[in-house]
């Protein structure tokens, strides 16, 4: 195969990984100020919960997946 064998497991490995920690950091540690009017504060802290769990299960699974 092109570029590996467990190419789609690496990806999704990857995109729940960042999922996980971009959704996380955001409600642990939002941006200070805001850089425009129209952002928000902070995150909204339920999205942000279910999103960061939804990367989580991605992750996992993906590592489940290359561990076969």
């Amino acid at each position: 195969m092109f570029l590996g064998e467990n190419l789609l497991a690496w990806l999704v490995l990857a995109l729940g990984g960042a999922l996980f920690v971009g959704n996380l950091l955001a409600v642990v540690k939002p941006p200070e100020t805001a850089r425009t009017e129209t952002d928000l504060p902070k995150a909204p802290v339920a999205r942000s919960i279910a999103m960061a769990l939804v990367g989580l299960v991605a992750a996992v699974w993906a590592i489940a997946s290359l561990l076969q």
